[in-house]
């Protein structure tokens, strides 16, 4: 028996206009707190057009391969998949990312990292060596370049995939003079000292990370952090303490609940170092601002 909620089994078969399957595929998103942007992003993801257009164009009627394809991706979205990994892309900081699972979906919260980076760099136009550690899709370090020409980042995964898509990202807004990808556990048998090392590593503690089933379709290499949340910031600071250079910067992204414990950290593991922890736009602890 088919599903009360599900769409008309001759759908597929049947040409329909835009604005009656946006009607169709809004009643499927009852979990969405969007769910007529959702729609409308779908809609112009495979129809390859603008969010505008779609819009403005709701009379137009779907091909039954179009509304095959929009089905399909509908169930992936009612199913709990995050869109960026339906459609491919994410905005971030102004741009726009290939992303696919095996990177995390970048993060508005992520943006105050980059903020703070490029505000730092823009007062100190001597320092411009980067690591950019975990680097994921790239964002930071792609943001990074784009926002200082002159920047040299040097971009680190642990994950081959990882960097596949990060490269691919960098070489889309064309920053391959100024990044270098490198495969790597952390800052591993790193020997070069940078000015700026900036850093989202996995930080959610493992019992957290287990209550949060909507993280389920992103790669938990990514995102967990350990018993603790801080498996991998703890080594990160203590190979930071031998290649951050004085007079540097270090930007960690992290958990709301171990910024206590990633204070304690610094203040143990990175010498001449001072730590402030920024809040991010819901008020929550987000970055650990170290200078040395």
């Amino acid at each position: 028996m088919r599903p009360k909620d599900s769409l008309p089994p001759d759908q597929t078969r049947t040409k329909i206009n835009l604005h009656t399957w946006q009607e169709q595929a809004v009643k499927r998103l009852l979990r969405s707190e969007t769910p007529l942007l959702e729609s409308q992003v779908l809609l112009a993801h495979i129809l390859g057009k603008k969010r505008e257009w779609i819009i403005s164009h709701d009379n137009e009627e779907l091909s039954v391969e179009q509304t095959a394809q929009l089905n399909a991706a509908l169930e992936r979205l009612v199913e709990g998949e995050p869109l960026p990994y339906i459609t491919g892309r994410r905005a971030f900081f102004g741009l726009d990312f290939y992303v696919n699972h095996n990177v995390l979906i970048p993060r508005p919260e992520t943006e105050l990292l980059v903020e703070e980076a490029i505000q730092w760099l823009e007062k100190n136009p001597n320092k411009r060596s980067a690591y950019d550690v975990g680097t994921g899709s790239g964002v930071i370090a792609v943001c990074l370049a784009d926002a200082v020409p002159d920047l040299c980042i040097t971009a680190l995964d642990i994950s081959s995939e990882a960097l596949e898509v990060a490269r691919g990202n960098c070489e889309h807004y064309h920053h391959e003079d100024q990044i270098t990808f490198k495969q790597n556990n952390l800052l591993e048998n790193i020997s070069g000292k940078a000015d700026l090392i900036t850093a989202n590593l996995p930080y959610i503690p493992t019992p957290t990370l287990a209550q949060l089933p909507a993280l389920r379709f992103e790669p938990q290499l990514a995102l967990d952090g350990g018993a603790d949340g801080l498996k991998f910031i703890r080594p990160l600071l203590q190979q930071a303490d031998t290649l951050l250079r004085p007079g540097g910067l270090m930007l960690l992204e992290i958990e709301a609940t171990i910024a206590n414990d990633v204070e304690k950290s610094v203040n143990t593991l990175l010498h001449d170092a001072k730590i402030d922890i920024l809040f991010d736009y819901a008020n929550l602890p987000r970055v650990a601002k170290i200078s040395r």
